[in-house]
């Protein structure tokens, strides 16, 4: 009896502490947190929203690739030109130009080949082959819109043949120059050695025995300035002084014009274009030429190779320098095209 009741003692004594300790557990809690305790249906903590938590005007990061994004940072133009936005390295023998030819500029080493109309003389056929290259660049990679500077070499041969004679050689003006360019996508000038001479046609003498040959030659040092006023439209002008001279050449030559080329969507469709250019030379006492070509243009996009279709107006002093104190008015159209 004695062991029963000390056993019930002692379990009574343990309960009862247990349960005076809950209590005083309890009392403290309810202190500490003086509102209700929630019920089992609600969260222990009432944590914010996803969009109450984040400040005003954060748009949260994309976590899918599913999911449209939306950019913190703006999208760069297409028209954006700059020299910072890719390592500049050296490159042999690089794609395209920095510094592009006239598209108007009669004596530009390209291809072409245009029937033009004169009221006096009847038609002639003007052929240009050649091109222009570059040699070594250090510079962003590309052919259309890169930065650095550039080493090229160019040259061509400019005939004027009569279609009306058999295609008989008129005459034949011969270019060859070492140009050294800069550009920075949207601002380009060139410096160097240029080299023109023109020599008479085995025909034309044939059947002009007494006509005097005029041995014009130009060996001079030019400079040249663009900037592209638009994406679509460029301005241009050029200075050149001649060292060597002879058959009536004077030192100085000028060069300028305006371009407008719209950027078709879709390379394999052609865009309208339309160019002028001007040459004042000083042995007319700074009179010249003036040449304007409207048509339509394909433009590669990788490349900055162009194709054009057009017609073309001229009136001046002939573009072909044995002939170079005729005046010429010539319409008419042809093919173009730009390395």
């Amino acid at each position: 009896m004695r062991a029963v009741s000390w056993g019930g003692m002692l379990a009574g004594l343990v309960i009862g502490l247990a349960t005076g300790w809950s209590a005083a557990t309890a009392s403290d809690f309810e202190n500490a947190f003086p509102e209700p305790w929630p019920s089992s249906q609600e969260p222990l903590l009432a944590l914010p929203s996803p969009e109450d938590a984040l400040p005003l005007g954060f748009t949260p990061p994309r976590t899918s690739w599913s999911e449209d994004p939306t950019p913190l940072i703006p999208p760069l133009r297409d028209d954006l030109r700059c020299d910072r936005c890719e390592a500049w390295t050296w490159k042999v023998l690089p794609d395209g130009l920095l510094y592009r030819s006239y598209a108007a500029g009669v004596k530009e080493p390209r291809f072409s080949s245009v029937y033009l109309y004169d009221a006096q003389r009847g038609w002639s056929w003007d052929n240009a082959l050649g091109g222009r290259v570059g040699v070594v660049r250090h510079g962003t990679p590309g052919s259309v819109n890169a930065a650095g500077w550039q080493l090229d070499m160019e040259g061509a041969v400019f005939a004027r043949l009569t279609p009306e004679e058999k295609d008989d050689l008129d005459a034949s003006d011969y270019r060859f120059g070492v140009p050294f360019t800069w550009s920075d996508g949207q601002n380009a000038a060139k410096f160097g050695y240029y080299h023109i001479s023109s020599h008479l046609g085995d025909e034309f003498l044939l059947k002009n025995p007494d006509y005097p040959r005029n041995n014009y030659v130009r060996d001079g040092l030019l400079w040249g300035l663009s900037r592209e006023m638009t994406p679509e439209t460029r301005i241009y002008g050029e200075a050149g002084w001649a060292f060597s001279t002879d058959g009536g050449a004077k030192p100085w030559e000028f060069h300028f014009g305006s371009e407008y080329a719209r950027r078709s969507v879709d390379e394999r469709k052609a865009a309208p274009f339309a160019a002028i250019h001007a040459n004042l030379r000083e042995e007319f006492n700074y009179d010249g030429n003036l040449n304007v070509l409207a048509g339509w243009q394909w433009l590669g996009r990788e490349s900055g190779r162009a194709f054009r279709v057009a017609l073309q107006y001229f009136r001046g002093k002939s573009s072909q320098y044995s002939f170079y104190d005729q005046r010429d008015r010539m319409v008419g159209g042809g093919l173009w095209f730009e390395y």
